[in-house]
């Protein structure tokens, strides 16, 4: 895997006690992040916003769904900063770009920039989801993960793969090791959105669900050991 999409939670930054954003949980992801892209590996990230704002959410409230999922766009923007701070203090190179133009703080999404960064050795960080109400960062990753030419589109998450049920309430749990991209449709996994499985099947895009929280697991996974559930 010489180049990859990562898609990680906005959740996944959050902190306890119910802080939105923890800067020594990026700082820790960051250092997994930068010792695989040390070894040669071409990385684009995708973040989402839910530790800040869910759109989906103000729109069950009565907000405007455009208008919200237009919040929530901005907090994935917020999460790509953070991470990408955390990167640049590793001495990694980044840039954010995203899909929502605020030319003060992150360059326009263009793929060909986007590729161009990539052959520079620098890590992208894609916000803002696809720039499109109605579409989430899953579908947004799987999007990026098919124009910048990724090998795998890896999602990580704070279990070790996909289970028949939530392994956090039931112990019985049971894991599992490969699933094609119908069946997760038809059992109703909770892996991506049915959009963005959707899109991954249609383009042939291999997808892998791991625990990235557990400290080097990212670089035991692109050294080929068997970690996590494929889709594929």
């Amino acid at each position: 895997m010489n180049r990859i999409l990562l898609k990680i939670s906005g959740e996944a930054l959050g902190g306890k006690g119910g802080a939105p954003v923890d800067p020594s949980v990026a700082d820790a992801l960051a250092a997994q992040i930068a010792a695989v892209h040390q070894r040669g590996v071409e990385i684009g990230i995708v973040v989402g916003g839910g530790n800040i704002l869910r759109g989906a959410l103000f729109a069950e409230a009565g907000t405007n769904r455009p208008t919200a999922d237009q919040m929530g766009m901005l907090a994935t923007v917020i999460n790509a900063l953070t991470l990408s701070d955390a990167l640049e203090r590793q001495g990694v190179d980044t840039r954010v770009l995203t899909a929502v133009e605020m030319n003060q703080v992150a360059e326009p999404f263009i793929m060909r920039r986007a590729l161009r960064h990539m052959e520079k050795g620098r890590i992208i960080l894609l916000a803002g989801g696809t720039g499109n109400p109605f579409f989430t960062t899953d579908t947004a990753a799987a999007l990026r993960a098919m124009e910048i030419g990724a090998d795998v589109l890896i999602k990580a998450t704070k279990v070790d793969g996909v289970y028949d049920m939530d392994p956090l309430k039931n112990p019985n749990a049971v894991r599992f090791d490969e699933l094609g991209y119908d069946e997760v449709l038809e059992k109703g996994l909770n892996v991506m959105d049915a959009t963005a499985i959707t899109l991954c099947k249609e383009n042939g895009m291999p997808i892998l669900v791991f625990n990235l929280f557990e400290e080097g697991n990212l670089g035991r996974v692109l050294a080929g050991e068997k970690l996590g559930t494929w889709v594929r």
